[in-house]
């Protein structure tokens, strides 16, 4: 069974950039959709970002449109978001997810990180 880890949050200010990533272990990821959520404090699993298999196609949450880009690294098995221009608001755990298919909800997810926390000061 697959792993998957995400790594490179931390604390940052507010206008800042992080890049996040999530790196799996037991297989490839190259047949899988993934996908980034996050979950602020008080508040329920967002959907962020997701991406196809092959790279293509991607699409975003509102919220972060113009500001965070998923990609990924077959070869490395790896998916990233990178963050720029942070905001307080993006303050959450960041979860990464293996899917099917690109989907934006939670549940068509299949398989889960088990995340990490992003904070953002004003």
């Amino acid at each position: 069974q697959v792993q998957l880890v995400e790594s490179g949050g931390g604390l940052v200010q507010a206008g800042g950039s992080l890049r996040l990533s999530c790196a799996a272990s037991g297989r490839t990821l190259s047949v899988d959709a993934m996908g980034w959520f996050r979950q602020a404090p008080g508040k329920e699993r967002e959907f962020v970002a997701t991406i196809g298999w092959s790279g293509r196609p991607t699409y975003y949450a509102d919220s972060v449109k113009g500001r965070f880009t998923i990609s990924r690294d077959n070869a490395k098995n790896t998916v990233y978001l990178q963050m720029n221009s942070l905001k307080p608001e993006d303050t959450a755990v960041y979860y990464c997810a293996r899917g099917p298919a690109v989907a934006t909800t939670l549940t068509a997810y299949p398989g889960w990180g088990q995340g990490t926390q992003v904070t953002v000061s004003s």
